[in-house]
């Protein structure tokens, strides 16, 4: 784990978050996360994703390293009556060049110490078949609860399976 590195939750956009943020999101999907976009990302489609991103029950956190965006995370909060004690983890990602430093598991730490003050006892979330995610999510204690074929579009034009996991806080 990096001492340089402090995670914060994000209440709003300031345009140098939002800059860092896009760069963020487009070297990911560049370097091939299978994170709802498909390479290459402009722009424009970037910020408007994160400018949408604020909204009831949404969580934002953000891995700083200095003045630079490292990493960050979502969580959504349930907002149904029956589902008042879970949430979904989304949208995690780590730059590239930032990867292998702890950012990630600090990231998840952030989301379910939050899951936990709202009472949440319950996190789900979704990840794509192979992708190094996967031993991630396990080592930190979440279960596979099923797969689902051709799921999502990858960047060559085939589809994927995703893998879904949850945890019990």
């Amino acid at each position: 784990m990096s001492d340089t590195i402090s995670v914060i939750p994000l209440d709003g956009l300031t345009p140098p978050v939002l800059h860092e943020l896009n760069r963020l999101l487009i070297d990911t999907v560049e370097d091939g996360a299978s994170i709802g976009f498909l390479p290459p990302l402009a722009e424009e489609e970037a910020a408007a994703y994160w400018q949408g991103v604020h909204g009831p029950g949404v969580l934002l956190w953000v891995a700083m390293d200095g003045e630079a965006v490292a990493g960050t995370v979502q969580l959504h909060l349930a907002l149904k009556p029956n589902g008042a004690h879970r949430a979904e983890l989304a949208k995690l990602m780590v730059h590239p060049d930032h990867r292998r430093k702890g950012i990630a598991g600090m990231l998840i730490d952030a989301a379910e110490q939050a899951a936990a003050a709202h009472g949440r006892t319950l996190i789900v979330l979704d990840t794509r078949e192979g992708d190094p995610s996967n031993l991630l999510y396990l080592s930190r204690g979440y279960i596979e609860a099923g797969r689902i074929p051709d799921f999502a579009i990858s960047a060559e034009g085939g589809l994927d399976t995703t893998v879904l996991y949850y945890k019990k806080l």
